[in-house]
């Protein structure tokens, strides 16, 4: 499996376990089976819900000395309800104790928007902080005093545009090393990924699948199913392989980590079975013609309410 290099010599596997949209009875089990069987990177957040269970499986296999805790490359994610700067370590601490962890591999901020401290999910406009109230070199600075307190090794950032890590890299005297974006072949983002690369920013792929599990209220009546494209079928038919473990190998070579999520044992098992098939030219340039800028997740529509700062949080 490919690895994706940070400055300080740490490889992170490029193939990890999603859990975003797992189900806490079902993810214990996933993140179980994912250990035993390979996977050497796990990706969490605290707004998913399961960092519980994900934690019991953790203690179960490390426990059990099947695999070595410094093995494994644990990401978890920031909510947005703790951007400012004093909540922002008691954020992290409830996630460590949660995954039953000592430190996090990478720790990121999940969204470049903020919240009210007692809001989950806002439903009206004074429920937000603006970002003048909360910048995010506010809760950026705080998570690199996560990183000198050894509470994590890496931080990095998710859902930032180049605009955004721009900004940021006029504020901060290090950048993030990871930016977590959507990232598929109908949404391939070439001018972020050329930016990331240009300032050693790695880049990790979510919803690389075309996230067709998530609730229907997420989803659009008309939208695409990306499993189900013709040129990917091809592919995969060419290669002897399923769409998904094509469009997971696309994003490996691409030097991306990618991170599909599955609780089906089987599934699991094939997606990271990925790494031992490779595209061609070809393949990469029918790929390339794919591009549509299509998004699942529509942060922008999630977020935005009239009179706050997040309408167009992608700057486009």
């Amino acid at each position: 499996m490919r690895t994706l290099k940070f400055k300080n010599g740490d490889l992170m596997p490029a193939v990890g376990l999603g859990t975003w949209k797992s189900e806490p009875k079902m993810v214990e089990n996933a993140v179980e089976h994912a250990l035993k069987n390979g996977y050497r990177h796990i990706d969490c957040a605290a707004i998913y819900g399961n960092e519980n269970e994900v934690g019991n499986a953790f203690k179960k296999v490390f426990d059990s000395g099947e695999v070595k805790r410094e093995d494994v490359w644990v990401t978890s994610k920031l909510w947005n309800n703790a951007h400012k700067k004093e909540d922002v370590i008691p954020a992290l601490k409830q996630t460590l104790k949660d995954l039953q962890l000592d430190y996090l591999d990478l720790y990121l901020m999940h969204w470049p928007v903020a919240f009210s401290p007692e809001v989950k999910f806002p439903e009206k406009d004074e429920q937000f902080l603006s970002l003048e109230e909360v910048p995010l070199s506010e809760t950026w600075e705080a998570l690199l005093e996560a990183k000198k307190q050894g509470l994590v090794k890496h931080v990095g950032v998710s859902n930032f545009s180049s605009t955004k890590l721009e900004n940021l890299r006029k504020e901060t005297t290090e950048m993030p090393e990871m930016n977590q974006v959507e990232l598929h072949p109908y949404l391939q983002q070439n001018d972020l990924l050329e930016y990331c690369s240009e300032h050693g920013i790695n880049l990790t792929a979510y919803s690389p699948l075309g996230s067709g599990d998530r609730t229907e209220d997420m989803k659009a009546d008309d939208e695409p199913i990306l499993l189900e494209n013709e040129v990917i079928q091809k592919i995969a038919k060419k290669h002897n392989a399923s769409p998904a473990q094509i469009l997971i190998k696309w994003a490996e070579l691409r030097g991306t980590a990618v991170i599909p999520k599955s609780t089906n044992e089987g599934r699991i098992e094939q997606n990271l079975q990925s790494v031992g098939y490779e595209l061609d030219k070809e393949d990469f340039q029918e790929i390339a013609k794919l591009d549509k800028h299509y998004r699942y997740v529509k942060g922008d529509a999630q977020f935005a309410t009239e009179g706050n700062s997040y309408e167009n949080i992608f700057d486009e």
